[in-house]
């Protein structure tokens, strides 16, 4: 039955991506090791396999439209010493849009381009097309790189080039994973002072807490729980994060309503609250449950 109620979810949705976490589990268990199998072959599905709802293809601008108020400028605003990290990037289309011109220039006009910032699209499997390296072909070695058959959290920052003034992820890992403490932990390791974090979850409770699950009867796709056992938001589980500044907007026009996040790193002392995996079921994205470690019992003073 929660299979079923999962699979709903996830074939009605219209903005999911390619994650760029993988699924090994912080505690094993029979139903977690089913679903985590599950989900891997989600992520390895080809052609008429992979599911409806699993987008692989997604541009620049559906990024603009599905993120925060202020992405847009945070692409323009990069330098040539800037370099993005783009999580879930599926075929990388994001960056092909990215490096290409967007307008047709004309060659009798010797104006040099602006050069770009340097970026990464990540992706547990690599969906590049000929149009991935048609692009590549015009961009500087290392300047467009794709990097793939790992999860975040086990790349280095020297395997990635360095860090990042600008990370993406539109239904990537963020909404994928089965471990959101160290997901975000590594997001802020690879993260400049004063970078942003641009991310959106479908279907999950407001920074308000007014709201209610999309499809009647159906659980929130996410859900975080207090030590109490108290549901909270996304958008309070973040603001808990020390050293970032979290902004977070709903936005109701999208079939089911997104919530939108930016997460700003304003110093080095991150300290990214624990979380609990209580429930995972695969999908696209997965249906998942955290909650929060109750406080370790201290000794009475003798």
């Amino acid at each position: 039955m929660l299979q079923s109620i999962a699979t709903t979810h996830r074939l009605l949705a219209g903005l999911i991506a390619l994650a760029g976490i993988a699924l090994p589990a912080p505690a094993a268990s029979p139903v977690f090791d089913v679903e985590a199998s599950r989900q891997q072959s989600i992520y390895h599905s080809r052609g008429e396999t992979r599911p409806e709802g699993y987008v692989i293809d997604r541009g620049l601008a559906a990024y603009v439209l599905a993120l925060m108020p202020g992405f847009e400028s945070a692409v323009e605003n990069l330098g040539p010493t800037d370099r993005w990290l783009d999580i879930g990037a599926g075929r990388g289309q994001a960056m092909i849009d990215y490096h290409s011109p967007a307008v047709e220039v004309d060659e009798t006009v010797r104006t040099p381009l602006r050069r770009k910032a340097s970026t990464v699209a990540m992706s547990i499997e690599d969906r590049r097309t000929e149009a991935w390296y048609r692009a590549a072909a015009t961009v500087e070695p290392a300047r467009m790189r794709y990097v793939f058959n790992k999860p975040l959290r086990d790349f280095t920052s020297d395997e990635l080039g360095g860090s990042f003034q600008l990370i993406s992820d539109v239904i990537g890992g963020f909404s994928y994973t089965d471990n959101l403490t160290r997901f975000m932990e590594k997001v802020l390791e690879l993260m400049v002072v004063n970078g942003s974090f641009y991310t959106v979850h479908q279907d999950v409770m407001s920074e308000l807490g007014n709201n209610k699950p999309h499809y009647p009867h159906e659980p929130f796709l996410t859900q975080i729980r207090d030590a109490g056992n108290k549901d909270i938001s996304i958008c309070a589980w973040l603001k808990q994060i020390s050293c970032v500044e979290v902004v977070c907007q709903s936005k109701s026009g999208w079939v089911p309503p997104i919530q939108t996040f930016r997460v700003r790193k304003v110093c080095n002392e991150t300290a990214v609250p624990a979380l609990e995996r209580i429930q995972y079921i695969s999908g696209t994205p997965p249906q998942r449950i955290f909650r929060s470690p109750a406080p370790a019992k201290t000794s009475a003073a003798p």
